[in-house]
This record gives structure tokens, sequence and C-alpha cells, in this order.
């Protein structure tokens, strides 16, 4: 497993919808801040996605990344079947030893039952590219469903990309998720966080915060992944909250994931 950065890491410099800065981080931008940060993957999710770039963006890209000895992993989201075959392409092109895909988009909440039929449907290509689909396990869906689509289509090319908060959404914390989808985890977000009582006391807020700073076992969860021997690659994402500017909530982004990193790379040593 290695440890890699995200376009996601990186939220606010690439761009939030209404608070866009002055110059967005780019893809070439992450290859690069991967390669200065001595990581050897980055994972473009769907805040970055690599179909808006034209032909020859995307081959100067894949050329960059060989430089800098870093590995593309590609993402999306809204599972259908078009997008599906879409990005997959994509995931050869980038030579992407895995395919992350959030299952919602705007507009678009299949069932259960839609989402095994589109990934089903696709088998064939995943087994032919040698891509495996890693879902995301987002906050509308409960980590047993998530385990019931793997196990109806093929959990050898269909599994999990493990995302550390996000099932708090659905009412679940990481130790359930955990216990559910590890064994067929594939790609884990590492996303720290921390929880706290509102000062009216009726409710919690939960923040991110930097790797180590939170309440994320990472250790434990690393120690979990890593029995079953199949997660490829540990992201780092953060849920940086916003400060008195988009200038100065992406410095504390950019600090932020330096002292994650520096706390995450003896893990991974």
């Amino acid at each position: 497993m290695r440890l890699g950065l995200g376009s996601y890491t990186y939220t606010w410099a690439v761009g939030v919808p209404g608070q866009e800065p002055k110059q967005p981080l780019t893809a070439p931008d992450l290859v690069r801040r991967a390669a200065a940060a001595g990581v050897g993957c980055v994972q473009f999710a769907d805040n970055l996605p690599l179909d808006a770039l034209m032909d020859g963006e995307r081959r100067d890209l894949r050329t960059l990344a060989a430089e800098m000895a870093v590995a593309i992993e590609v993402g999306a989201r809204g599972l259908t079947a078009e997008r599906l075959e879409r990005f997959l392409d994509l995931a050869v092109f980038f030579h992407s030893p895995i395919l992350r895909f959030v299952i919602d988009g705007p507009g678009h909440e299949p069932t259960i039952d839609d989402v095994v039929g589109v990934v089903s449907a696709a088998l064939h290509r995943l087994r032919e590219t040698g891509v495996r689909l890693a879902i995301e396990n987002h906050d509308r869906l409960k980590a047993t469903e998530f385990r019931e689509i793997v196990l109806r289509t093929d959990p050898e090319w269909v599994g999990i990309c493990l995302d550390s908060v996000n099932s708090m959404g659905a009412g679940e914390g990481v130790r359930e998720v955990v216990a559910e989808l590890a064994p067929h985890t594939l790609n884990l977000h590492l996303k720290d966080f921390t929880v706290e009582r509102v000062s009216h006391k009726m409710g919690f807020t939960v923040t991110g915060c930097p790797a180590g700073q939170g309440m994320l076992n990472v250790p434990w969860l690393l120690g979990e992944i890593r029995k079953h021997g199949r997660c490829q690659s540990a992201i780092l994402e953060l849920w940086t909250p916003p400060a008195g500017s988009v200038e100065e909530t992406i410095a504390r982004e950019a600090a932020w994931a330096d002292e994650s990193l520096r706390f995450l790379k003896p893990f991974f040593a």
C-alpha cells in the first residue's frame, strides 16, 4: 500500500464553487506537489476530472507523471454505464490499477439493483483491462449495502474505496464500516476528524483536522486494512474549514497537508 495525495487533499486550491482561487491548482500542479512531497501516487477525483482535459493535455500529464515517478489513479462521480466506460478508458490510458467511483451524482441516485446492473455489464471490460473498480462509501448507503454490491458483482474485480469519515453521514462509525468493508478495500481515503458538542449541547459537529491530530486511530485503521492485503493506496484527504479569505484557507490547507504527511510517512516507510 502506497501513500498518495489527491485532488481532495487540496479542495480549496482546486476550487470550491463560489469561492474559486485566482489561480486554481491544475492536474500537473498536483503531480508536481506529490513528487515534491516524496509520495508516489496521486488520485484525481471528480473535482479535478481527467475527462475535462484535452487529448494533448492528458498525454502531457501522463508524460509528466512518468518523468516524476508519480502513479496516477483515476476517479469519478455519477456511476452510469456511459461514465463507467469513459473513465475506464482513462484508467487504461493513465495505467491506473483502480478506478475509484462515487455512485451518486447531480440528480443521480440509482438503486442498488441499478448499480449492480451497470457494474455487472462492465465486468468483462474490467477483467480484460486489468482495472479494478473501487466504489467509495458515500453517505447515502450503508456499509452493508456497499458490501452487497461487491458480492453481487465480482469481489475479484469490484471492491471498495474506503473513506474514513463519509459513512458518518449514514449514521455509521468507522469501526462498523471497517468491519464490513475492510476485506474488500482496494483504496483508502485517510481523513482525520474531530467530533465536538455544539455550544447549546443539542448536537455535534464533525470537523476535519490534520492527520494524527483527531479521533481517527490511524495505526489501527492501517492494520485492519493491511490484514487483507488488497488495498493498493492510501490517499490523504482533508476537510479543511474555511479561514478569513480563500487565500488564507488555501494556505491552511497546504499547511495541514504538510503536517499530515509528516505524521503519515512513517507508517509507509
